[in-house]
């Protein structure tokens, strides 16, 4: 794109600097650019007028044309409005009222004159009404206007401002005027005929001005398979690059996996794990540096996988290093694996924040001579006192709670090669969602439980069922087993939650006086928070009171029940997550979700879908319908998935195309070099080094 798009928004015609700081403050909007992929989120029907007698309370937007007849400002002060009254062609009548810009309004509406009017239909008494709607003078030229009014995303701020959707819509008129000349073409004369695409500038124009519905859909598929594109585009030239460039370390001696699975293993892997396996041992003969994604439900086995991993690293003389995000989940890896470590005579150490100094030298003693092969711990690995004699593996678990600048400094502690990576993630990631954050990387997923897993009983309860569920407890603690209770975490008040969490926690106290309960929570001290979860593994408590902060970690085969008060206040991928701290003893596990009777209708849709599955993939595709993909992982927050138009809840077809496209495009011409390429290499170009969307206009 040309320079035309760098310009400063204050410069289009009817912005100026005032408005233009407002612009970048609530919209992020600072060029030309950033105004014109502004795009609608969605359109009034401005193509149908109805008669009053047709109108319906449940109809959202319509238009009606008629005279308006008579005006009266009723009230005084604040509680003052503008009433005036329209009438339609058969003689019946609607009122119009204002409760804002009174005075304003009573100067420009003109009696005895026919308008165009558009709003919400409210009826009281058997009479319509529409409280500030929009208008337009009825004029002979303009009889047959029928159009598809754009609504664009806008603030209260703005808003107060004068800043509406009708506002933005009269700039982006200007800015199309000028922008039309400067529109050029980002896409292959290949792909817009293959795909049968329509150009970018009627694109652009259509999108915020559909001269139709059909070129509206047009323009529609073409954005969204344009963005798509580029970002597949983009990841994938990663992974070849990656490929082409990135040496690893060649991992074919396996003698200990063998004596291993011969004579310590003491379960049979499931035959999805073996699948990984074999993936991931693939990978380390080939020379190259291995980058795989190992997704997994919660208690799929993930862990033995990984230690398998670390097992042939360390036939090969290199060492291997397993980072969880926290403390606690530091400690139950490491505590799984040193077990199989002991069997086989290997050394493992842990490192974590609460690491003792005298523990930490021995460790980084072991760690540069070689003598240790694997180390378990949280982001005290980073640090840069930590250094190997040969790190060849590094293995990270639930990789989205890591930065990438954190990442990659685990990468650099091997100057001459760079370790081969592993990253594990519990929460199951829609397939479209995959595509999209990790399509520069190889996806392994583990999609079978281990044999003998019962699968978790979910039933929904109201507040009213409270004594019914405190009776199962007490039965289900009778029989041995042990129950966490979580309340839930709204960050916005951590004041609250304490509270809630506290009341609770008595609460439970005084209906179960003869068992012994334990809390948790993430203002408790680490080593608190340690002492309180170990007397629960210890079964000195019977009842565990937490907030969301066991969501990720502990590993107590005896707990068998688990209640999540105030249900409809967690995301489902979140519920998914909580319900997987039960059923890893042999024990039937149960999952009771607690809730008001007042429930929105994503909120029972969560419900309702708990209740049936609990498979984690079917989970994960529902949440990302319901919530988007920016909640779903926290990526609105860390720009990763900076989507102007595609939805990756409801494009995965275009996603698919897209990617396939791309794939093309880079199989006939890595290094896009060919005629017919130039306009995408010219588009990439014109980027800045930092643009992750590379379908912007920058």
């Amino acid at each position: 794109m040309s320079n035309f798009f760098h310009t400063k928004i204050e410069f289009l015609k009817g912005v100026g600097p005032q408005r233009a700081e407002l612009l970048q403050k609530e919209l992020n909007i600072y060029t030309y650019g950033d105004l014109i992929q502004h795009y609608p989120f969605r359109y009034l029907d401005r193509t149908q007028f109805y008669k009053i007698s047709e109108l319906d309370e449940s109809m959202p937007y319509v238009q009606v044309r008629g005279r308006m007849r008579g005006k009266e400002v009723i009230g005084e002060g604040r509680k003052q409005r503008l009433a005036a009254t329209l009438v339609d062609e058969d003689g019946n009548e609607m009122d119009l009222v204002w409760f804002k810009g009174v005075k304003w309004m009573q100067k420009t509406l003109k009696n005895h004159t026919d308008y165009i009017v558009f709003g919400k239909p409210t009826s009281f008494n058997g009479k319509f009404s529409m409280a500030h709607p929009e208008l337009e003078e009825l004029l002979e030229k303009k009889q047959t206007t029928a159009f598809l009014q754009p609504v664009y995303h806008t603030t209260e701020k703005l808003k107060a401002f004068r800043v509406e959707s009708k506002v933005i819509s009269r700039m982006m008129e200007m800015l199309l005027k000028v922008a039309i000349p400067n529109i050029q073409e980002t896409l292959s004369p290949e792909l817009i005929d293959h795909y049968k695409l329509m150009s970018k500038r009627d694109a652009l124009i259509n999108i915020h001005f559909p001269q139709s519905v059909d070129k509206y859909n047009a323009a529609k598929f073409r954005l969204k398979f344009e963005e798509l594109f580029y970002i597949q585009l983009r990841l994938l030239r990663q992974k070849t690059v990656r490929r082409a460039d990135l040496a690893g370390q060649v991992f074919k001696q396996v003698p200990t996996v063998t004596e291993f699975y011969k004579n310590h293993m003491t379960f049979d892997l499931t035959n999805a794990q073996k699948r990984v396996i074999k993936e991931i041992h693939k990978d380390l003969t080939t020379g190259k540096q291995m980058n795989r994604l190992l997704q997994g439900d919660v208690g799929s086995g993930k862990t033995i996988v990984a230690f398998i991993t670390m097992l042939i690293a360390a036939d090969n003389g290199a060492q291997s290093v397993l980072m969880a995000p926290t403390e606690i989940l530091a400690d139950q890896h490491y505590t799984g694996l040193k077990e199989f470590a002991d069997r086989l005579g290997i050394n493992i150490g842990k490192l974590t924040g609460s690491s003792k100094a005298k523990d930490r030298r021995v460790l980084h003693e072991q760690l540069r001579s070689g003598e240790m092969k694997m180390i378990v711990g949280t982001h005290a690995l980073l640090e840069d006192v930590v250094q190997f004699q040969n790190l060849g593996l590094c293995i990270v678990d639930e990789q989205h709670r890591f930065g990438v600048e954190q990442r990659s400094k685990l990468w650099r502690k091997n100057p001459r090669v760079i370790p081969h990576v592993l990253v594990m993630t519990a929460t199951p990631i829609p397939r479209t969602l995959a595509m999209t954050l990790y399509g520069d990387l190889d996806v392994s997923v583990i999609d079978e439980m281990p044999a003998g897993r019962k699968e978790i009983v979910t039933v929904h309860r109201f507040d009213s069922h409270r004594l019914r569920v405190f009776q199962f407890v007490r039965d289900q603690i009778k029989l041995g087993r042990q129950v966490y209770i979580v309340y839930p975490l709204i960050e916005e008040s951590e004041g609250m939650d304490y509270k809630d969490l506290t009341d609770g926690y008595e609460s439970i106290r005084r209906a179960f006086p003869e068992y012994q309960v334990s809390m948790v929570h993430g203002k408790l001290k680490a080593q608190d928070k340690d002492y309180e979860m170990q007397r629960f593994v210890r079964n000195e408590t019977q009842i565990m009171v937490a907030t969301t902060v066991i969501e990720v970690g502990v590993n107590v085969p005896n707990a068998s029940v688990m209640i999540i008060e105030s249900a409809e206040r967690f995301g489902l991928s979140q519920l998914h997550q909580l319900r997987g701290r039960v059923g890893r003893g042999a024990e039937q596990s149960y999952c009771i979700l607690m809730t008001g009777y007042k429930l929105s209708r994503d909120s029972k849709t969560r419900l309702e879908t708990m209740v049936r599955t609990n498979n984690g993939f079917e989970i994960a595709d529902i949440d990302l319908k319901l919530r988007g993909p920016g909640d779903l992982m926290g990526t609105q927050q860390s720009g990763v998935l900076d989507l102007l138009i595609a939805d990756l809840a409801k494009d995965a077809p275009i996603l698919q195309e897209s990617r396939a496209a791309a794939q093309r495009v880079l199989n006939d011409d890595p290094q896009l070099e060919q005629p017919q390429n130039q306009n995408i290499l010219r588009h990439i170009k014109s980027l800045s080094v930092n643009t992750v969307n590379w379908s912007r206009i920058s």
